[in-house]
C-alpha cells in the first residue's frame, strides 16, 4: 500500500486498483481449487501405493472437508480479532504445511492428516475471502468481485487437473501435492500488501484508517464521508452476534437462508464430479490418461463458465442466473441418468456422456458455484455477519464432506443411472426453492438489505 492512502484514485486507476486488490484477495479460492482438484488425479495412485479400501479413499477425499468445517468455525473469531487480512495469511501458511504433509505422507493415516490440514486452511479462506471482498467492494461491483473468488476456485481446479494429468504418466502423485505449495507461498506474500477491510477498521474504532482505505478504494466522485457515516450508524445499532441470534428472529431467518444456499450449492452435485471425475469417466469407458484428459477439459470449461458468471452477475442479477443454472443442471443430469440406464457401449454414447458432464459443469459454474458465496456475504446484518457467514461456510463444508464421503458408496449401491437421477431431482427442487426464498440483491447496498431483513420483509424481498 502506498503511504498516501487518502488520495482518491481517478476513475481509470480506481478500476485497475480495485481489480488487482479483489483478484489478489480472491486468490484464496485458488488454494481451495487446487485442494479440490489435486485429489481427483492423485487418488488412484495413492490408493494403489497404500492399498486403500473404498472407505479409506472416501476418507482421504473427505478429510479435507472435515478440516474445512473446523476452519470455518474458527475463522469468524480469527478474522474478527486479527483482521481479514491476517486471517488469510494464516490460512495460506497452513495450506503450505498441509500440502507438504500430503507430499511426504507414508500411510493412509498420514495422508488424512495432511488433507485435514489443507482443509483447515481452506475453511479459513472460504470464510474470510468472500467476507473481505464484500467489505471492500462497492454495491455496483460487489457481485463480480465476490464471484472472482469462485473463479479462482475453478482456476485452481483446472491447474490441479492439468498438473495431475502431466504427473500421472509417471505416477508421481507426491509431486501432484508438492507443486501446489508454490501458489500458496505466492499468495501469502501477496496478501501482506492488501489493505485492511474498512468495516473491520470501523469495528475496531479506527475511523481515520477506515476513511483512508475507502478513499484509496473508491473513485474521486464517490461520497466516502457518506459511506463512513452509513457504516458507523450501522455499527451503533447492532448487537452481539450470539445475542442477536437469540433475540432477533429476523437474524435467525438470514441464518437459515445462508444454510439453505450452501446446501443447494453442494447437493447440486458439483464436487461429485470434481472429486471423482476420473471414476465417472471410467463408467463411460475411458481408461488411463484419457480419463484425466477428459477431467482436465472439464476443469477448463469450469473456468470459462465462471468467467462468464463474473461478467453477468451484476448485469442479469442473482435469481435469473440461478434459475437458468438449476434448470440446465436438472436436464443434463436427467439425460446422464438415462444414458447410464441405456448403456454407453458406443463411441457416440461415450462422447455424449462427456458433453453432458461439461454442460452440467458450465451451468453450475455460471450459477450456484459463485452466486451462493455472493448471496451469503450479502444477506447477513453487519453485527451478525461473522457468525452468519461462519455458519453458512460450515454448512458448505459439512455438506461437501457428506457428498465426498458417500458418493462411491451410493454409486455402488444405486448404480450410475439412479445416482444421477437422484441428483437431477435435487436440482429440480433447488429451482423451486430459489423461487420461494432467494432474494434478488443486485444493486442493493448491504445497509439496505439489512434494513429490509430487520424490518421483517419476506426473504425473497429483502433486496428490493
Amino acid at each position: 500500500m502506498p503511504q498516501d492512502l487518502s488520495a482518491s484514485p481517478s476513475s481509470s486507476s480506481f478500476h485497475i486498483r480495485s481489480a488487482l486488490i479483489g483478484t489478489l484477495a480472491a486468490t484464496a479460492g485458488l488454494m481451495s481449487g487446487l485442494d479440490i482438484g489435486v485429489i481427483s488425479g492423485a487418488l488412484d495412485f495413492v490408493a494403489k501405493d497404500f492399498n486403500a479400501s473404498t472407505m479409506a479413499q472416501e476418507w482421504i477425499v473427505s478429510a479435507m472437508m472435515a478440516g474445512a468445517a473446523i476452519g470455518a468455525v474458527t475463522a469468524g473469531w480469527l478474522s474478527r480479532v486479527t483482521g481479514r487480512k491476517w486471517s488469510l495469511v494464516l490460512g495460506g501458511l497452513i495450506f503450505i504445511l498441509g500440502s507438504l504433509g500430503c507430499a511426504l505422507a507414508w500411510s493412509v493415516a498420514s495422508m488424512i492428516v495432511g488433507r485435514a490440514l489443507m482443509g483447515l486452511a481452506i475453511g479459513v479462506a472460504a470464510f474470510t475471502s468472500p467476507l473481505y471482498l464484500s467489505e471492500i467492494a462497492s454495491e455496483k461491483t460487489r457481485g463480480a468481485m465476490i464471484s472472482t473468488y469462485q473463479l479462482m476456485i475453478t482456476v485452481g481446479i483446472f491447474l490441479a487437473f492439468l498438473s495431475d494429468t502431466l504427473f500421472s504418466y509417471h505416477g508421481q502423485w507426491r509431486w501432484m501435492f508438492g507443486v501446489i505449495t508454490i501458489p500458496g507461498v505466492l499468495f501469502v506474500i501477496g496478501v501482506v500488501f492488501l489493505p485492511y477491510s474498512p468495516r473491520w477498521l470501523m469495528m475496531r474504532g479506527r475511523r481515520e484508517e477506515a476513511f483512508n482505505v475507502l478513499s484509496y478504494l473508491r473513485p474521486k466522485s464517490h461520497d466516502t464521508h457518506g459511506e463512513i457515516e452509513a457504516i458507523e450508524a450501522q455499527l451503533q445499532q447492532r448487537q452481539g452476534g450470539f445475542a442477536l441470534l437469540r433475540s432477533n428472529p429476523n437474524f435467525r431467518r438470514s441464518i437459515v437462508l445462508g444454510i439453505l444456499l450452501q446446501v443447494m450449492q453442494q447437493f447440486a452435485g458439483i464436487n461429485v464430479v470434481m472429486y471423482y471425475a476420473p471414476k465417472i469417466f471410467a463408467l463411460a469407458g475411458f481408461v488411463g490418461a484419457a480419463q484425466l484428459w477428459c477431467t482436465a477439459i472439464v476443469g477448463f470449461v469450469n473456468v470459462l463458465a465462471t468467467i462468464a458468471a463474473v461478467g453477468l452477475v451484476d448485469r442479469w442479477g442473482r435469481k435469473p442466473i440461478l434459475y437458468c443454472g438449476f434448470a440446465t443442471m436438472t436436464a443434463a443430469l436427467a439425460a446422464l441418468a438415462w444414458l447410464n440406464y441405456t448403456g454407453m457401449e458406443t463411441q457416440t454414447a461415450k462422447f455424449l456422456c462427456v458433453g453432458l458432464i461439461i454442460v452440467f459443469i458450465a451451468a453450475h459454474a455460471m450459477s450456484a458455484g459463485p452466486l451462493m458465496w455472493v448471496l451469503c456475504s450479502e444477506i447477513q446484518p453487519i453485527k451478525g455477519r461473522d457468525l452468519g457467514i461462519t455458519i453458512s461456510t460450515l454448512t458448505n463444508w459439512i455438506s461437501n464432506m457428506v457428498v465426498g464421503a458417500s458418493f462411491l458408496s451410493v454409486l455402488g449401491w444405486l448404480g450410475g443411472a439412479n445416482t444421477f437421477g437422484l441428483m437431477a431431482a435435487l436440482n429440480a427442487v433447488f429451482f423451486a426453492l430459489t423461487f420461494l426464498f432467494v432474494p434478488e440483491t443486485r444493486g442493493a447496498s448491504l445497509e439496505r438489505i439489512e434494513q429490509n431483513l430487520m424490518a421483517g420483509k419476506k426473504l425473497r424481498d429483502i433486496g428490493q
